[in-house]
């Protein structure tokens, strides 16, 4: 298996898109609205679903298969060294068509602890497409107390949780780390690539008007225990302006460093080159060829995801094209 062009692999999900996935793979849109997220050479399933979320290759194997049998031409030996046949991320479109339900991901200590678990879900976001007044909400603006958290959760009191977070700004272009206990809700009108861990685990802080209800928001472990992975301290807008890149061609700050590493490709007729490594590679505009050092080129463009084994060697993406490299980084 060469460079690999991925089919769309769009589990249902329990809030709305928009069809800005399908249009931006050029693809036709179901009729059912609730398919709002494409996960990328995926090796990680549906909490409590499996195998749904698992990407299959375009020959029918299922990648976590395929990078067992060859775990060093995928991944690399020293990442097969250290972590085994696990890529260690996953890579997502997702497509907002209503804002998601506020919700919280627990950190590597709390998931060990009580999911059996060595990944948390620290996620970061690069923004490809996003209307004029479209915004996140990250974080709570002030301290919050643990017994006021848990009556906004048990009864609901939305306007309330909304009303405490901060409320930020997006536009197209923009990348965005969000650290594991960060409670966050994504606003409409938002098309992204989400790189994270390699997990699927979300505590619903609000879920009132969605199809999960309180039975299935806190990974059954109830919501005394689930609350306590809350990061309910204040985030003022200083500490939320460390949580933005760029550095260069990479997008993140230095805190998502043991978790993955997001890079901008913009060759602009020229070449990006990208070193050998396992990464997740989606066109977001143009088109051009990325060719590899041991592999066959490939012609790419806007829409395409594509799967690049280490064992491809160094690449060369060229043309008049951009794109987005998602990767592992040493643990």
């Amino acid at each position: 298996m060469a460079l690999t062009l991925l089919p769309a692999n769009t589990p249902r999900s329990f809030y709305r898109g928009a069809g800005r996935i399908h249009r931006f793979r050029g693809i036709a849109a179901p009729d059912d609205p609730y398919y709002p997220e494409d996960w990328v050479g995926s090796t990680t399933s549906r909490f409590g679903q499996a195998p749904l979320g698992l990407s299959v290759l375009p020959d029918g194997t299922l990648l976590a298969d395929a990078i067992a049998e060859r775990p060093e031409w995928w991944l690399g030996a020293e990442h097969v060294a250290a972590h085994g046949p696990d890529p260690t991320i996953l890579v997502k479109l997702l497509d907002a068509g209503e804002r998601l339900p506020l919700h919280v991901h627990p950190d590597r200590a709390f998931a060990d602890d009580h999911l059996a678990s060595p990944y948390g879900k620290t996620e970061a976001w690069v923004i490809v497409e996003a209307d004029p007044d479209a915004a996140v909400h990250l974080g709570f603006a002030r301290d919050v107390p643990p017994d006021e958290l848990a009556d906004w959760v048990a009864n609901q009191r939305i306007d309330e949780m909304l009303a405490a977070t901060n409320q930020v700004p997006i536009r197209a272009g923009d990348a965005v780390l969000c650290p594991a206990g960060l409670p966050h809700a994504i606003g409409a009108g938002v098309l992204m690539v989400e790189v994270q861990e390699p997990t699927d685990f979300s505590v619903l802080l609000e879920w009132k008007g969605f199809a999960d209800g309180p039975e299935g928001g806190h990974l059954g472990l109830g919501y005394d225990l689930a609350l306590s992975c809350v990061d309910r301290q204040a985030w003022s807008p200083r500490r939320l302006g460390d949580l933005s890149g760029p550095r260069g061609a990479h997008l993140l700050p230095a805190a998502a460093d043991p978790f993955f590493a997001v890079e901008r490709l913009r060759p602009d007729g020229g070449a990006s080159v990208l070193e050998p490594a396992f990464s997740v590679v989606v066109v977001t505009a143009g088109a051009g060829r990325l060719e590899a050092e041991h592999e066959p080129p490939l012609e790419v463009r806007a829409g395409h995801t594509v799967l690049v084994p280490h064992g491809a060697g160094r690449c060369t993406l060229r043309g008049k094209v951009q794109a987005v490299r998602c990767k592992p980084t040493p643990r």
